[in-house]
């Protein structure tokens, strides 16, 4: 495993975005969402950006998804973790809970998706069979076994397109096309990483209970559930890095 890790922070986890923020510099796929920060956790590098800006301000659609990557990756990161709030459609999971999901729907649409665009008279079919890389997921969940924290192995992302939240009834085709969690971020963030050869995981962070699938209002379960999850994921990431900066001594 490397040394150095890029850290995509989600909705409403800005203060998962620590350290000295970089000067805010241009890739060639434009301007990313905000600086880098960097961090040292042991003998780990930690690169973190704030997908949604600093402040909150840039919604799922409109994340320049590619230079972020773009940035993470000039800044020395190979692989990356992102942190993505997720509502729960099955019953596998509840709120305040975290996931390590293993695969991907995606529902969105108009996004810049893939870093061949044609400007450079290239292109690359990736394998997307498996979305998430398999050796980063068994070490987010070796750290959640080693913190004693109860992590779900697996499970499919529904990306949506957002801003807003889901009808009850699209809730329920999702689960009919096998969704258990749905977030509005993960897509295209996990193929463009692929295509850049970054190696990318998702870490979900269950806030609420999808439309339709709870008895308290959404909002209020968000409100009632972040600080659980955030806390959960916070613990894991400790032991992520405090497990990996062993490897290199």
């Amino acid at each position: 495993m490397p040394d150095c890790y890029g850290l995509i922070i989600g909705s409403g986890f800005q203060q998962f975005a620590k350290g000295e923020a970089e000067p805010l510099s241009e890739t060639r796929f434009g301007i990313p969402s905000a600086p880098i920060r960097r961090s040292q956790i042991d003998e780990c590098t930690v690169l973190s950006i704030a997908r949604h800006g600093e402040p909150h301000t840039i919604p799922p659609h409109a994340i320049n998804y590619r230079a972020n990557l773009a940035a993470l990756q000039a800044a020395g990161a190979s692989a990356v973790i992102a942190l993505n709030t997720v509502g729960v459609v099955s019953d596998i999971r509840d709120s305040g809970e975290i996931a390590v999901p293993d695969q991907i729907l995606d529902y969105t649409w108009g996004r810049q998706h893939t870093i061949y665009d044609g400007d450079e008279g290239e292109i690359d079919h990736i394998d997307f069979t498996e979305p998430f890389c398999g050796e980063l997921r068994q070490g987010l969940l070796d750290a959640a076994k080693a913190a004693d924290i109860d992590c779900y192995d697996g499970g499919v992302y529904a990306a949506t397109q957002g801003p807003r939240l889901e009808t009850a009834a699209e809730v329920d085709r999702l689960e009919r096309d096998g969704a258990d969690f749905i977030g509005m971020t993960a897509m295209p963030e996990a193929a463009i990483a692929r295509e850049l050869g970054l190696t990318y995981a998702c870490l979900a962070l269950i806030v609420n209970r999808a439309a339709g699938r709870g008895d308290t209002p959404i909002h209020q379960d968000v409100k009632a559930s972040t600080f659980s999850a955030r806390t959960l994921a916070e613990s894991l990431l400790l032991q992520f890095f405090q497990l990996h900066s062993v490897e290199h001594r």
